[in-house]
Formats: structure tokens, C-alpha cells, sequence
């Protein structure tokens, strides 16, 4: 199960080259979150409100009766990854976590976005990101409903509890340069089965581009998994 990032949809793992590769060894579930893609994009803030986003995701897994998959997630959908974790263990074999920790994720910045002005929607994002949008992204985010992005861009609560619970394996991985890299690694010291590759220059935004780099590292973790060597 693959699951992408704020701002996002299930087109970007087609996009950046994972699909294919993995298609010929997995049976793949890709899912748009809500507000996101081809998903609902209710504008009601209540819509989206923590655990719902993980909650999604297991009605996912039930409407396909699936018992449990394993899960890579990127950035928001990392967030969702470490959901499941506390709130739905036995849905995961494994949990494969990029670019997030389980600290609080802050959309502070959001606070009084309402998504109906493009520009102060960039300059709220900007600021949570730290880096300057290129113009071509911002052509690219307008065609999206960006009320129902706004409505989406709530805090997600601390999840650190649930570290210690983690019993299932995972592999925690994200970009040298991104700043919540040294939260990974202190996730992955409090995690019991944590394997952590990190990509050196890489920043947060990057990293999923790069499939020549993270693919290997899925592939490899996943075959050990499969064949109970982590």
C-alpha cells in the first residue's frame, strides 16, 4: 500500500518510476487521501480530523478485504503510517516511513487559510516548508481544490508513544537535508525492529523523486522481511 504526501496523489508514485518495478513482485493498493486526487475534497475541516486520514486507510484495507498489507508512506502519508501503528498494528506486516517522524507535524501556518486565495495558500505553505515554491509547482498546485487542501492542513498530534510498540519491522528513510531528519533517527533508536537509511544532500521534497535511490532500499528491505531476516 502506498501512500503519498500532502498536496499529492496516488499519480506521483506512477510519475517517479515505483509502480512498474514494484507491480511485478506486489499487489500494489494506491490510494488518493481524502482531499486529495480523485478522493472526496470535503471543505469542512471537521472532514479530515485526527485519526480520520488513518481511518481511511483501513476502510481501504476492509472494502477490499485485505487483513493486512505492508505500507510505505511518504511525508504526510508517514504520518499515517505511524497511525496505524497505535491504532490498527495488526493491519501492517510492515511499515515502510519516509521523510516523517512521529513528532507532532505542525500546519500552523494554516491556521487561517480557508484555500480561497492561491497566493496566501503558497505563502502558508511556503512558510511550513522553508523553501520557495518554483513557479511550475504553483501552476501545478492550482489545478487542485485548494479549500479542500486548506480544510486538510491540520496538526497531526504527537505519536511518539507508540515507538516502543512498534514490534512489526520497519525501515525509516529520508534525506540528509531534510529537517526532520534528526527526528528520524531519534524514531529510529526507540523503535525495536528499525532499519534507517538516510540519502546524503537530499532535502525533504527530493527524496521521493529519486526512486533509483529509495527503490532499492524498499526492495531489499521488503525481500528480508519476507523472508523473516528482520
Amino acid at each position: 500500500m502506498l501512500l503519498h504526501g500532502f498536496n499529492s496523489s496516488l499519480a506521483s508514485w506512477y510519475e517517479r518510476g515505483y509502480v512498474e518495478p514494484l507491480q511485478r513482485d506486489y499487489r500494489l493498493i494506491l490510494i488518493d487521501a481524502r482531499g486529495h486526487g480523485s478522493s472526496d475534497k470535503p471543505h469542512d475541516r471537521a472532514a479530515y480530523t485526527w485519526p480520520i486520514p488513518m481511518e481511511d486507510v483501513v476502510a481501504v484495507l476492509d472494502h477490499l478485504q485485505i487483513p493486512h498489507a505492508h505500507v510505505l508512506g511518504y511525508s504526510m502519508g508517514g504520518g499515517v503510517c505511524f497511525g496505524l501503528a497505535k491504532y490498527a498494528p495488526t493491519r501492517v506486516m510492515s511499515l515502510l516511513i519516509g521523510g516523517m517522524p512521529a513528532q507532532e507535524d505542525s500546519f500552523a501556518t494554516f491556521a487561517e487559510v480557508d484555500g480561497t486565495d492561491p497566493e496566501v495558500f503558497f505563502t502558508a505553505y511556503e512558510a511550513k516548508l522553508g523553501v520557495r515554491l518554483p513557479p511550475e509547482r504553483k501552476a501545478r498546485m492550482v489545478t487542485n481544490d485548494l479549500q479542500a487542501l486548506a480544510a486538510a492542513a491540520q496538526t497531526r498530534p504527537s505519536l511518539e508513544d507508540v515507538l516502543p510498540q512498534m514490534t512489526m519491522p520497519c525501515l525509516l528513510f529520508a534525506g540528509e537535508a531534510d529537517p526532520w531528519y534528526p527526528s528520524i533517527r531519534d524514531n529510529a533508536r526507540r523503535i525495536p525492529k528499525a532499519t534507517v537509511v538516510s540519502f546524503p544532500g537530499l532535502g525533504h521534497a527530493e527524496v521521493t523523486r529519486r526512486a533509483d535511490l529509495v527503490l532499492p532500499q524498499v526492495t531489499q528491505f521488503l525481500r528480508a522481511v519476507m523472508a523473516g531476516n528482520v
